[in-house]
């Protein structure tokens, strides 16, 4: 398109073949449009250059400076969207959304954006300055604005055409040498670009980076507050220089492309005007179309010793407290995948970690590394399971074990013997309430009178996404879908339940951060005596209900009405 646009402009006499020559230099070396390039040097003016476009593309033009746009119309499109296609909504009109557009023939970001919003799409072109600039005054905090001038400059590189500048050429196979991949993994504007990406995932708050290939695509999503979010779309041609670059960063062999490989990456950068240090946790596997990256990003383990900045209510915490406090048992902290359960028990662990306390931990993977406690990780390929480690860990004399999960009857059994020889064990399993562990333990071939006597307390664990505290408001609910939900008739009458309306500091998804819901099932004489009868998990749960225990869905609707939380979180993610 550069070609005829200066084409355009020649014709029409606004510029000399000496200055086209001149801004196609300036393109070339910095990766700018010619537009940019053209206004850049002084040989025209935004508006010269946005009515040529016009012109060109056969498209309305429009002057954004000044421009007020409804907070409504500017929600339906995400600011990192708007952002990665130099676009800004203007106004609906029906079934019809009016964007305006840096490149208005940029067919796939119409496409996107019309499968997001479900309205057809009428471009008007407006200068990119005029764009950025609206996008900043529209979506941006201070914050926002830094974070958007990388991501500028970042795009900017993209698809100024710098991509093909790296020089990677595969070979008659479709692979690249050695030579290759080193130096594209050390080209600077790769490093750039990865550099971006891990800096960016922490001033979101992301806890998981996704890179992945695809046949025609290659794309870069976040997890957020437990939701992936598309983030960008790097040209395809950097896909094996950015995973040369990571695996560089984190020890990988570059040349394995077959087998997965895990690893980690410790970085340093600023965030909150401190310079912090970041580790990532690194895993390559092969899919059809290359090599997927994911990097997970580890807590600091200096914030875990707090338990009660995990979400626990008095009651339970204090009960948790006092089972951790314990010598000798079994602690169970029970849920699905992504709940919180190793976050809680690494947090029990800094409780109890201590100069006088032996603590060693054994995992597949060690999710914390805690100083002063004795981390086990079990490599893939060794002949050695969980029973057979736990073995070899009671020679060592220690005081605490951490087990990671308990899933068949080895390591079960490994496990409640230890629990019943002297040592405080902390094991997390895969079971929806607390009242199902004990069958679960039972299933797997334990014997009711060893889970009845080892087993001190099982913690139940749920993670909800927080409702954002600058866009909060009341959700209008009638009163008996309140009661449905679980509150009492009375409650439901004075009850005000929360929801976030979306800006610009939560992305426009209305929540930002998340926090635990616990239950916690102490094993008290009569629970013990229906594990040994073999009672139903209904029969423990009411009797532990009765006994104090708040259940996961009572946890959740306390938090609903203080305004932490969702009713609609509540409702899926807790057990009726």
């Amino acid at each position: 398109m550069s070609g005829k646009l200066g084409e355009i402009l020649l014709k029409e006499k606004l510029i000399t073949p000496d200055q086209l020559k001149q801004a196609l230099e300036h393109q070339k070396a910095n990766g700018a449009r010619l537009g940019n390039s053209l206004v850049k040097l002084g040989i025209l003016n935004d508006d010269e250059v946005t009515a040529a476009l016009s012109r060109l593309y056969g498209v309305c033009s429009i002057k954004l400076a000044g421009l007020k746009v409804d907070p409504d119309v500017t929600k339906l499109i995400p600011m990192d969207m708007a952002m990665r296609y130099r676009v800004l909504p203007l106004s609906r009109v029906g079934s019809s959304l009016t964007l305006a557009m840096v490149d208005p023939t940029n067919s796939f970001a119409m496409a996107d954006i019309k499968f997001m919003t479900g309205f057809n799409i009428e471009p008007v072109l407006a200068s990119e300055a005029g764009v950025m600039e609206a996008i900043k005054r529209h979506y941006g905090s201070a914050e926002d604005q830094e974070r958007n001038k990388e991501l500028n400059d970042v795009i900017s590189f993209l698809e100024g055409g710098r991509a093909e500048s790296l020089g990677l050429e595969a070979d008659e196979e479709g692979t690249l040498n050695l030579a290759q991949l080193e130096k594209a993994a050390e080209e600077s504007p790769v490093n750039k670009l990865v550099n971006y990406i891990l800096t960016d995932a922490v001033k979101r708050g992301a806890s998981d980076i996704h890179m992945e290939p695809y046949e025609k695509e290659y794309r870069v999503r976040y997890r957020i507050d437990g939701l992936l979010r598309m983030i960008m779309n790097p040209p395809f041609k950097l896909r094996d220089a950015i995973i040369s670059r990571v695996k560089t960063m984190s020890n990988l062999n570059i040349m394995e492309k077959r087998q997965p490989q895990e690893s980690r990456i410790k970085v340093k950068m600023f965030k909150d005007g401190k310079m912090k240090r970041i580790e990532f946790r690194v895993a390559v596997i092969p899919t059809l179309w290359g090599e997927k990256l994911t990097l997970h990003k580890c807590q600091d383990p200096r914030l875990l010793g707090d338990l009660a900045r995990l979400g626990f209510d008095q009651e339970s915490l204090n009960r948790f407290q006092k089972a951790i406090s314990q010598r000798e048992g079994w602690i169970l902290v029970a849920g699905p995948v992504a709940s919180g359960r190793t976050t809680v028990l690494y947090a029990a662990l800094a409780h109890l970690n201590k100069p006088d306390v032996q603590i060693i931990t054994l995992d597949e993977t060690v999710e914390f590394s805690i100083p002063g406690i004795n981390h086990v990780q079990m490599p893939d390929g060794l002949n050695r399971n969980l029973a057979a480690s736990l073995q070899s860990i009671s020679k060592h004399d220690a005081d605490v074990i951490f087990t990671g999960e308990i899933s068949d009857f080895e390591s079960a059994e490994a496990a409640i013997k230890l629990a019943a020889t002297g040592h405080l064990v902390l094991s997390t399993m895969h079971a929806n309430e607390a009242a199902l562990a004990p069958h679960r333990l039972i299933d797997m071939g334990i014997k009711p009178h060893l889970v009845a006597t080892s087993t001190i307390l099982i913690c139940a664990t749920r993670v909800v996404r927080r409702v954002c505290p600058d866009c909060k408001k009341p959700e209008d609910m009638p009163p008996q879908l309140l009661v449905d939900a679980g509150y009492t008739p009375s409650e439901a009458e004075t009850m005000i339940v929360y929801k976030g309306a979306g800006c610009p500091n939560c992305g426009g998804t209305g929540y930002k951060g998340r926090v635990g819901l616990y239950e916690t099932l102490k094993m008290t004489d009569e629970l013990r005596e229906l594990t040994l009868l073999r009672g139903s998990p209904q029969e423990l749960r009411e009797v532990a209900i009765e006994q104090g225990m708040i259940s996961l869905r009572k946890c959740g609707l306390i938090k609903a009405a203080k305004g932490d939380t969702t009713l609609s979180q509540v409702l899926l993610e807790t057990p009726c």
